[in-house]
């Protein structure tokens, strides 16, 4: 069996790699990192969705996986987007999603203007894997007052210009003023990552 990792998965170098790596891990996945890892940053980021939330249905999951963050989002209605229809699969069999859409963030998607309420995002931003340059379109399919809640780490956030691209957004009436929470990506493991922390960013459509 192949190991997989949070090492391997920060390797990875655009859209094919992922599809390899996340295709290959996506029957072991829950098991081998969501609870081997003690990984919580997906309830983490459901928990400050459902805090902040009105009337912000329905939600899309981008990089949605095998649905760890829908598992903690209890009560919305949710599609999940992901670029791996083998983590989808694993989603599917778990019925947490209205919708599966498979796609690629980085290209234009194939759903209409203005049709989400909220998007969530949990190991999505990070190294090697989806940069700010999603952002307009998700703010396409996203309807005014739409609230945001991605998750991200600091080195990402300073080497893929998320700080800028969001700056910018504001600066334009795009999105409301960013806010962040910090948050424990792990607890309950002992691995090298086991202290790291999560950066979220929360911000609506205007």
């Amino acid at each position: 069996m192949q190991d997989y990792d949070l090492d391997r998965a920060y390797e990875i170098n655009g859209p094919d790699d992922a599809k390899r790596l996340y295709g290959s891990w996506a029957e072991t996945y829950d098991s081998s990192f969501g609870t081997a890892w003690g990984y919580i940053a997906p309830r983490e980021i459901a928990g400050i969705f459902a805090s902040e939330a009105k009337e912000n249905q329905p939600v899309l999951d981008i990089g949605a996986g095998t649905g760890l963050v829908a598992e903690s989002l209890e009560g919305f209605t949710t599609d999940g987007i992901d670029i791996a229809p083998e983590m989808l699969a694993v989603a599917e069999k778990k019925g947490l999603y209205r919708r599966r859409i498979l796609g690629d963030l980085m290209k234009p998607l194939a759903i209409p203007d203005g049709v989400y309420g909220g998007v969530t995002s949990c190991g999505t931003f990070t190294h090697g894997h989806v940069g700010p340059q999603c952002l307009p379109e998700l703010l396409r399919i996203t309807r005014p007052g739409a609230l945001f809640v991605c998750g991200t780490i600091p080195p990402v956030y300073d080497g893929m210009g998320f700080g800028s691209t969001l700056a910018a957004l504001v600066a334009k009436g795009r999105i409301t003023p960013v806010s962040f929470r910090e948050i424990p990506i792990y607890e309950g493991a002992d691995h090298p990552h086991r202290d790291d922390l999560g950066l979220v960013m929360v911000f609506r459509k205007l």
